[in-house]
């Protein structure tokens, strides 16, 4: 049995509205766009097999990501009257996720490689660490428009580099409870994290492709059949 430390319940962020991916939006959620047959949210939810807890945010077209999940043992999140954004998607969903850290996942990206939560899950140190980002460096993040987020020095992420955050993370969500805002990004924790020196990150050495626009979808599909780098 997982102790408190250790995450088992994972947050797949599912709420957006996709303006990037229209017109396909106009009708369909991003998260349940095909990408080699199978939606997105599947893709991310393939990651996830075997955590204990898993909630999936919903709120553009949220109707159709209900009736996608259901009779499967993922809850779904509905935001309304308003989209909460990923700090407070994830502060709605603490009572279904339990206390201590947990993982979130973006549902609009494709791996090919290694799982990324396991690699996180390797990685993570409740003693030294607030909140564990797993990033690619921009040279490998297939689809990504536009620069980097991060650099990674000593297992450490500071702001302003090469590297790609790529929607997968381990963050401790002790600190939501002090964040009286309603809609929020999770910026908020990493940016506490960060003051305290707990703000870590982790290089994914397989590929990974950005499918928040329309033409990530054929990127993703030439990615998926190709081979993942051998890093051993």
């Amino acid at each position: 049995m997982p102790d408190r430390m250790t995450p088992d319940a994972v947050m797949l962020f599912a709420a957006g509205f996709g303006t990037r991916m229209a017109p396909l939006t106009n009708t369909l959620p991003k998260p349940l766009i095909p990408v080699a047959g199978l939606p997105l949210l599947d893709h991310a939810l393939k990651l996830t097999a075997g955590l204990s807890t898993r909630v999936v945010n919903a709120h553009y077209r949220a109707d159709q990501i209900v009736a996608h999940l259901a009779g499967t043992d993922v809850h779904v999140s509905v935001e309304k009257p308003q989209i909460l954004d990923t700090g407070g998607g994830l502060k709605r969903a603490s009572p279904i996720l339990g206390d201590g850290p947990v993982f979130t996942l973006n549902t609009d990206a494709v791996w090919q490689g290694p799982n990324p939560l396991q690699l996180l899950h390797d990685a993570w140190n409740p003693n030294a660490m607030d909140a564990l980002l797993l990033c690619v460096p921009l040279s490998n993040a297939t689809g990504r428009k536009g620069g980097g987020d991060f650099t990674l020095t000593d297992g450490g992420l500071h702001w302003g580099g090469d590297m790609v955050y790529t929607g997968a993370q381990i963050v401790k969500t002790e600190a939501l409870a002090h964040i009286e805002d309603e809609a929020f990004s999770l910026h908020k924790l990493w940016h506490e994290a960060e003051a305290k020196g707990r703000f870590c990150g982790l290089s994914y050495p397989g590929l990974w492709c950005d499918v928040g626009h329309p033409g990530g979808i054929t990127l993703a599909e030439e990615m998926l059949r190709s081979t993942a780098p051998d890093k051993s």
